[in-house]
């Protein structure tokens, strides 16, 4: 309403102008035919021709003017809205949205900088802290919501239905085996094997069950025999000879157990890629997780158990996941303000970030910018362009009157020259 006000008012100063002009033009009619009346009626009809060409000028920009010959380039903002809504959009991607600018103003404010500042101090995460709790409240009543459920139960079974687990599995383990990573899995394996055989209580292990062997199979030959002693010494070269091939494999690369174990790996990725046993099984599993009704609920008594932990501490007073997140906030803000490289890295990484996504992100924006004004109104958007630039185009009309009387005058002292020289 303000700006309406001011717009009428600016328009009304004017009119009074041009009025004003009109009424001079009469008044030097009316007057004797003097050299003082022919100039104040050269000034008058001067200032109305400036105040009327500056009207059609500035009402030509927004209205139809039914004028003969000139009306076709009236209604100029209107007529070329599609247009103006293409250069607008060009002009803010060009001059706001371009890699340089966006660049530009990282460095300008860095922002890496500036969020160490602000999280080095106590109060600010303590307030990070409030509003995350806030969120995180919102976010659990928000699950909670039958429809919502609803819409995460479909999707996860529509998620799991989509994987082909047995194929999905295969890829995964090639691509964890690529380069014979897997010989690393089998060392470690070796390393744990032959700790497992130097502990003594394995060894006794060992000598105990070849004692039972020898007292279940051979019990007659058994009690002539030293029991005790030959599963003591079973069990040694047992270890032993397991050390020793374990030692082999160990040191050796191109042992043939890696060779086997390589193919043994191979075969596997392959047969879960495509052999229609693995794939029966892996539909098996996957109906299981879907449909088993026993394990989805002890799934769903889980998470509820969890979610209400979660909510009971997040309205307590003394919320232990506010203190962490604002210990965290405090932790994050400390190592950024000490440590410069980090700093450094992350604000490179961002630009780095920010000249990938800016001719995306631009390319959006200025779309959207292009297609929301092209969807206005043609009226409305010439009268909100009005309004909100009208009052200074009123300025144009006063200056053309005044202008325009001025050079009315000069004209009619040159025409005059010979005269008034004489």
């Amino acid at each position: 309403m303000e700006k309406q006000t001011e717009l009428r008012r600016a328009k009304l100063i004017a009119l009074g102008f041009f009025v004003g002009a009109a009424v001079l033009f009469v008044v030097s009619l009316l007057l004797p035919q003097t050299w003082g009346a022919g100039l104040l009626r050269a000034f008058s009809e001067a200032a109305m021709v400036g105040a009327l060409a500056d009207w059609f000028a500035v009402v030509a920009l927004f209205k139809r003017v039914p004028i003969p010959l000139v009306q076709r380039h009236t209604a100029i903002i209107p007529n070329n809205k599609d247009k103006i809504a293409d250069n607008l959009a060009l002009f803010v991607r060009e001059k706001f949205l371009d890699t340089d600018s966006i660049v530009g103003l990282i460095r300008r404010h860095d922002p890496v900088q500036k969020v160490a500042e602000w999280l080095v101090k106590p109060a600010n995460t303590e307030l990070m802290g409030g509003h995350l709790v806030r969120a995180a409240a919102f976010t659990l009543d928000f699950i909670e919501d039958a429809a919502v459920q609803n819409f995460i139960r479909r999707g996860v079974h529509s998620m799991v239905n989509s994987v082909d687990l047995s194929k999905s599995t295969g890829t995964i383990l090639e691509s964890l085996t690529r380069g014979r990573r897997h010989q690393e899995l089998l060392d470690e394996g070796i390393r744990q094997l032959a700790h497992l055989l130097d502990n003594a209580d394995t060894q006794d292990y060992i000598a105990q069950g070849i004692v039972e062997w020898l007292k279940e199979d051979y019990a007659f030959i058994e009690k002539m025999l030293p029991s005790d002693m030959i599963g003591r010494k079973g069990a040694d070269i047992a270890v032993r000879l397991a050390a020793g091939v374990l030692n082999k494999v160990a040191n050796d690369p191109e042992h043939p157990l890696r060779h086997r174990f390589d193919d043994y790996v191979a075969g596997f990725i392959e047969r879960l890629k495509g052999d229609a046993a693995f794939t029966a099984k892996a539909d098996e599993i996957k109906r299981y997780l879907l449909e088993d009704e026993t394990l989805n609920n002890y799934l769903k008594s889980l998470w509820d158990e969890l979610k209400g932990w979660i909510k009971r501490d997040l309205h307590s007073e003394d919320s232990t996941l506010r203190r962490r997140i604002v210990a965290m906030g405090a932790w994050v803000g400390k190592v950024l303000a000490e440590d410069p490289a980090l700093r450094q890295s992350l604000s490179d990484n961002l630009e780095a970030a920010a000249r990938g996504v800016a001719p995306e992100f631009a390319g959006f924006l200025t779309r959207h910018i292009a297609d929301t004004v092209k969807q206005w109104d043609d009226r409305e958007m010439s009268a909100q362009i009005e309004l909100n630039i009208g009052k200074d185009l009123q300025y144009i009309r006063i200056n053309g009157t005044i202008v325009g009387g001025m050079i009315g005058v000069i004209l009619y002292l040159l025409s005059h020259l010979p005269v008034l020289w004489g």
